[in-house]
């Protein structure tokens, strides 16, 4: 189990969305919370509400598309608020759009923040767990990450990486007989505006989740040190599907809308998560 009272708890993405109802949750079962986003503007209007609501939170102006501005956020967060108990990598950013009309500066994009910055967060605070002994990394990933579908190229690729990583990593952390766990987060689409437009054909299998709902799964997770959340349970699915010759797979994922679930999708400008 992990205790979150006193741990300080750092956020990527914590200005909006699921990094700010994480932020919080995790609050109000009082972690000390540091939270870093693009996004200054937004940061500090989440500041100033944490604030208000009497949690401890200090928060950083970080672009994690730039290795150093996670390097320079790092070394401030480590110096003006201490080691990191749980780290949290919530940002990610999604273009939604075919191979050939993604610009590349939005495919270098995705990878920076979605898969890039994972490195970079991980080395700066891994660490100080690896000397206590302690700590929890949690990388937020994505059905996306289970099965690709059109109009994800970048992004599914993301966070079949992202997933990759996490894997590595626990494996890496046992073969150290570490403390440290990792959990990794594969929700499907979910209500934040990051997929707005985004369709489901069989809400009652895969519903357009709530971020409320997504975040008690994550802090769930992190209490009970569980290693992998895929939600709805329906995308549990994915792995013996796998199995099936490629036409079939292709099939199923047609008849449950999977395939086409990118067709009208809008999101928000630059979306993030």
């Amino acid at each position: 189990m992990t205790d979150i009272q006193g741990q300080r708890a750092l956020i990527t993405g914590g200005a909006s969305g699921i990094g700010r109802l994480l932020a919080t949750e995790l609050g109000e079962a009082g972690a000390r919370l540091v939270l870093w986003d693009i996004d200054e503007a937004g940061l500090q209007r989440a500041h100033g509400k944490l604030l208000e609501s009497g949690f401890e939170v200090n928060v950083y102006t970080c672009d994690l598309s730039d290795r150093e501005s996670v390097a320079e956020a790092a070394a401030m967060t480590l110096d003006g608020s201490g080691p990191v108990d749980i780290l949290i990598n919530n940002a990610g950013v999604v273009s939604g759009q075919n191979i050939l009309n993604i610009e590349d500066a939005d495919i270098e994009r995705t990878f920076d923040v979605n898969v890039l910055a994972l490195f970079w967060t991980v080395r700066a605070f891994l660490p100080s767990m690896l000397e206590r002994d302690a700590g929890h990394i949690v990388t937020i990933a994505s059905a996306a990450g289970l099965a690709g579908t059109a109009r994800l190229t970048d992004y599914c690729a993301s966070k079949f990486a992202a997933i990759g990583f996490d894997e590595s990593l626990r494996l890496e952390l046992r073969n150290q007989n570490s403390k440290v766990t990792t959990t990794i987060v594969c929700p499907y689409f979910t209500d934040t505006g990051m997929f707005d437009g985004a369709q489901t054909r069989f809400s009652w299998l895969l519903p357009i989740l709530k971020p409320e709902a997504v975040v008690g799964r994550i802090l769930k997770a992190i209490r009970r040190n569980r290693q992998r959340v895929v939600m709805p349970w329906f995308l549990y699915t994915g792995w013996p599907m796998r199995l099936l010759p490629v036409r079939w797979f292709d099939a199923l994922m047609d008849f449950f809308g999977i395939s086409r679930s990118m067709d009208q999708f809008r999101g928000r400008s630059g979306s993030r998560r």
